[in-house]
């Protein structure tokens, strides 16, 4: 699998302020239609070049009737990623702080011990968990989450050992270059690769008008010496691969593996493809489905097709030679968190899709792809509550968490037309 990893990474070389809250907060509980879809004229766009248009959702999207949710629990204040531990033990985050664990389909009263202060302030807080390839011997469990004050803030990258019990031995391996004001855009989604590395992804810093060095900091997913609005990619202990795309660049941060992102809250790794898909939230619309690879430069914010939350451009640019198109756009926005690449033999019409969670939408996006990661149409999975996380656990099974203050972890099946 080193081989492929490696060929991976060097082969490729609304009209208010308020509207911004509906779409991100993570207290808001609004609803927006489900009925959007992909424009029929779009269909045949088949790769990421930068040449090609991407698939534009706008209305009457397909709205799933063959499937079944099922809550499993309750109880969960704004949960935010879930993992599993070899013996099926899940984990899951909730953003306030806490790591709480299940147990045969039962939740723990008491969250696991061991997880330190966070800054849990609007979009902030605990968020991704994500367990080791190696779990079993090393018993690691790794964390994104931000912290510090309101006036100077980041994303760091933790690890911890678990005992069954409580976590021990808390390391912080890595945070944002930058500290930033406000408690907007910190990602954050942790993802394993073949090799045992791992990609982690990191917000631009925030809306306007947030600024940082007297720019308006979205402006740093455009810095390759900015961990702002990237996707990094890390070893386990939270060192360099050597073999990452800008490691011997002068004028680049050796950590950068793509850059020019806005705010990527989902990211799934497909291993029999080696490709690396992401859900990244635009600003008024403009939300994104991703092929993200290695050095590439995915725009934001001198391309987007998103709109200022206030009204107006944010760029009369959609596409630009050097940058990558995404493959899907969502306008209105979904507000995408959580992506699974379904791989598990359970759900046979469902294997091989994507499936993106929405905020706004209240929904799970179903992304159809043919053998060569083509997309062939959408659906509406509705929920009817904000979709946080989708995860797929290792018995092929298919869930989801609701950011509610009484939020829900729900499994997804299809059933039979």
């Amino acid at each position: 699998m080193k081989t492929n990893i490696t060929s991976l990474i060097t082969g490729t070389l609304s009209a208010t302020i308020l509207y911004a809250l509906v779409a991100c907060s993570p207290t808001n509980n609004s609803s927006s239609s489900a009925q959007r879809g992909f424009q029929s004229s779009s269909a045949q766009n088949t790769n990421s070049s930068p040449s090609n248009n991407p698939l534009l959702s706008g209305s009457n999207v397909a709205v799933a009737k063959n499937f079944k949710a099922t809550t499993v629990l309750e109880g969960l204040e704004r949960p935010w990623s879930m993992a599993w531990l070899n013996d099926g033990t899940m984990l899951i985050t909730e953003r306030p702080g806490r790591l709480r664990i299940v147990r045969n389909g039962a939740l723990d009263p008491n969250p696991i011990a061991g997880v330190p202060e966070v800054f849990a302030v609007s979009q902030g807080g605990l968020m991704d968990v994500s367990v080791h390839p190696n779990f079993q011997k090393n018993r690691l469990v790794y964390f994104t989450y931000s912290h510090g004050t309101n006036q100077a803030n980041r994303t760091r990258v933790a690890r911890a050992t678990f005992d069954g019990s409580s976590l021990k031995n808390w390391q912080v391996i890595f945070q944002v270059s930058q500290t930033k004001a406000r408690g907007q855009h910190f990602g954050s989604r942790i993802v394993w690769l073949p090799d045992n590395t791992m990609l982690v992804s990191i917000g631009d810093g925030g809306n306007p008008p947030n600024k940082l060095n007297g720019e308006l900091i979205r402006k740093q997913a455009q810095n390759l010496n900015s961990h702002l609005g990237k996707v990094v990619r890390l070893n386990d202990d939270g060192s360099i691969p050597k073999d990452n795309p800008f490691v011997t660049s002068k004028n680049a941060d050796a950590a950068v593996w793509s850059y020019g992102h806005r705010n990527i809250q989902g990211m799934t790794f497909d291993s029999v493809t080696n490709k690396l898909w992401s859900t990244e939230h635009g600003s008024r619309g403009g939300d994104e489905l991703n092929l993200v690879e290695a050095g590439k430069n995915y725009g934001w914010p001198l391309v987007t097709h998103s709109k200022e939350y206030t009204g107006g451009e944010i760029s009369n640019q959609r596409s630009r030679p050097g940058m990558i198109d995404p493959k899907v756009v969502w306008t209105p926005a979904i507000a995408p968190s959580g992506l699974a690449l379904y791989s598990g033999k359970r759900f046979k019409p469902w294997k091989g899709d994507l499936f993106a969670g929405g905020l706004v939408s209240r929904d799970v996006r179903r992304i159809d792809l043919d053998a060569n990661s083509n997309i062939i149409r959408e659906e509406s999975i509705p929920i009817g509550r904000r979709v946080r996380d989708v995860r797929q656990s290792p018995d092929g099974r298919l869930y989801i968490l609701t950011d509610e203050q009484n939020g829900q972890l729900i499994s997804i099946e299809p059933t039979q037309g």
